[in-house]
């Protein structure tokens, strides 16, 4: 589905301001990783049931990479330091509410930070891409296809709700997960 020319819009703004910022705030630290850029991938938008238009998709940096839900209207994003379990494409994970003043209200989720297992920006690029067709995965697919699934996407309040039984197997981390690692405590087989 291509995205109106205002959403290419929005989602080359997002990506502007953290260019800025790459070159303002976070230039000269240690942690930025010199072989990496700014790039927005996927974007794509979600329409919500309550009406409200989102833009999702990953946004990569040379210090982190980030789930990223940006909304058509400013006032309608987490406030920051807010966290919630957001829907992203077929899945469910806690976004973080944020705010940059030349982009308004954004909710991120950390999938990355710092960035120094990437090589370069094709590796961080084709693993944003990997996490994008992850999300998009249903449970039945995921399964059919050996991935582990993540939290299935059950609506909110609901979610929300749900604990792991006593003795349940933890799940992996978000990292984990799309790295194949275990979860954590649990020995490699």
């Amino acid at each position: 589905m291509r995205l109106s020319p205002t959403a290419q819009a929005r989602i080359h703004q997002l990506a502007q301001v953290f260019e800025h910022i790459a070159q303002t705030r976070m230039q000269g630290l240690g942690l930025l990783h010199p072989g990496l850029r700014v790039q927005a991938l996927g974007f794509t938008e979600a329409h919500e049931p309550d009406g409200s238009v989102w833009l999702q998709g990953v946004l990569i940096t040379p210090w982190f990479m980030n789930l990223v839900r940006l909304p058509w209207v400013r006032a309608q994003a987490l406030a920051p330091g807010v966290v919630a379990a957001r829907r992203f494409a077929t899945q469910q994970a806690d976004f973080i509410g944020a705010h940059e003043a030349a982009l308004g209200g954004f909710e991120a989720c950390s999938l990355f930070s710092p960035m120094t297992e990437f090589a370069d920006q094709t590796a961080a690029v084709l693993t944003g891409h990997e996490v994008l067709r992850q999300m998009s995965l249903t449970v039945e697919q995921a399964t059919a296809t050996g991935a582990a699934p993540s939290t299935p996407s059950l609506p909110l309040a609901v979610a929300s709700t749900l604990a792991p039984a006593p003795d349940a197997t933890l799940p992996p981390s978000r990292r984990g997960f799309l790295l194949g690692r275990p979860a954590a405590g649990r020995a490699l087989p």
